[in-house]
């Protein structure tokens, strides 16, 4: 059933609002599956696998394999796989977090990726993520105040400002929590109380800074999206759409969405780890694959999208872009190209994709990066050479990629939603 603009956007919106970290963003994804058919497999037990069967596979909370099972072995028919990842830029929460300074309790964090550190400035902002207990269990939580803000520095005390903001992540950048006052709880009994579980026994905790204001539509007709964490939970969430639509085929149809991107990816549950590829290499056993050069043959069979949020072109500074290419918001995927490789498209792999799109009436715009100045990458090459998979790498156009609050069409998402299905459904 293809979503209305409206109902897109609202939808996109809800999956966001519940996704404040990326262990949050697996537990979504896994809702979603779950009231789709798909059962959890765990990677400690041995799988048995059969035609049309539905199953998801989280690794360390934040990274999350779903797939469908094709009706012919992963061997002989292959694979059709979407890749996302599940992190955003934000502020990591250190170990030792407690800081007092002048009269105030603050909550020492340190940043994590790219980010634009002064949209972060003056937002009611909350706290996220997991915690680990002594006795091996981890509960996902959320401060549910927003009390943390980083106040920006009035311009009466820095008339400096006028010509550029700069901002020293250790000096500058430790959020406000509340004042110094001995009988008020810590963050860790505040964030314990939220999770229902006592402070002592957290022996550890996976936490990041979230902005509370919920995602909303915008823009003069109401078809634009402001929200934190598109990049990338727009594709998690088309993925998700997607993998949720598509059809049983003979071929295996496979969602990953990876943690730490934002970070380079270096992880077990990172792109550069070797969580797909263990989930793959099992998926070919289990479907029949005994011979030695049965997985080998899987891969050359098979085609993966990799899909990250792309730049829309910017109104007020179009000479960043390349003047040839051009994405608008609501103009549909975007097929992302690097002469030097920081996307794996190719050929073959753009080819593949643009047909997939045309197969379902979805118009394809393009992105290169101005010859003077550095591209970003994503997944799509790191899984490209983990896999030795045939690549592309496309996304939906955005503006203000890595901000706090990032804005994007809901007209992207049936498009990319219709996109990605067929590339799950098209051989």
């Amino acid at each position: 059933m293809t979503l209305s603009t409206e109902d897109a956007g609202a939808d996109l919106c809800a999956f966001v609002d519940a996704s404040p970290s990326p262990f949050h963003a697996v537990a979504e994804m896994a809702r979603r599956l779950t009231e789709g058919g798909f059962t959890e497999l765990s990677e400690r037990d041995v799988w048995q696998l059969a035609p049309g069967d539905q199953r998801y596979v989280v690794r360390d909370g934040g990274s999350i394999v779903a797939f469908r099972v094709g009706t012919a072995p992963a061997a002989d028919a292959g694979l059709r796989l979407v890749g996302t990842h599940t992190d955003s830029p934000t502020f990591k929460v250190r170990p030792r977090h407690e800081v007092r300074r002048a009269g105030y309790r603050l909550v020492g964090v340190e940043p994590y990726g790219g980010l634009l550190a002064h949209t972060w400035l003056d937002r009611e902002l909350t706290v996220a993520g997991r915690l680990a207990l002594r006795d091996g269990s981890v509960h996902r939580v959320v401060l549910p105040s927003g009390a943390v803000r980083l106040p920006s520095l009035a311009i009466h005390l820095d008339r400096s400002v006028r010509d550029g903001l700069v901002l020293d992540p250790q000096a500058h950048l430790v959020p406000v929590w509340g004042p110094d006052v001995d009988d008020e709880p810590s963050l860790l009994q505040a964030l314990a109380a939220a999770a229902g579980v006592e402070a002592g026994d957290v022996m550890g905790h996976d936490l990041v800074l979230a902005d509370t204001q919920p995602a909303a539509a915008t823009g003069s007709d109401g078809t634009w999206v402001a929200a934190p964490r598109l990049d990338n939970l727009g594709s998690c969430h088309s993925g998700t759409r997607a993998l949720l639509a598509a059809r049983p085929q003979p071929h295996t149809q496979l969602l990953v969405a990876n943690d730490h991107e934002e970070v380079g990816s270096g992880s077990a549950e990172g792109a550069r780890g070797s969580f797909l590829a263990d989930v793959v290499a099992r998926i070919v056993a289990a479907t029949g694959g005994t011979g030695p050069q049965d997985l080998h043959v899987a891969i050359a069979r098979s085609h993966l999208a990799s899909a990250d949020m792309a730049h829309a072109q910017h109104p007020t500074h179009a000479e960043r872009h390349e003047p040839a290419h051009t994405p608008l918001l609501g103009g549909g995927p975007v097929l992302k190209v690097n002469a030097n490789q920081s996307y794996a498209t190719d050929a073959r792999s753009g080819a593949w994709f643009t047909t997939r799109a045309a197969e379902m009436g979805v118009p394809v715009q393009h992105f290169v990066t101005r010859a003077d100045l550095p591209c970003g990458s994503t997944i799509g090459p790191l899984t490209a050479m983990r896999l030795g998979i045939s690549t592309v790498d496309i996304g939906s156009p955005m503006l203000g990629m890595h901000s706090c609050r990032e804005l994007a069409s809901a007209a992207d998402v049936p498009l990319m939603v219709r996109a990605l299905t067929a590339c799950f459904d098209i051989a």
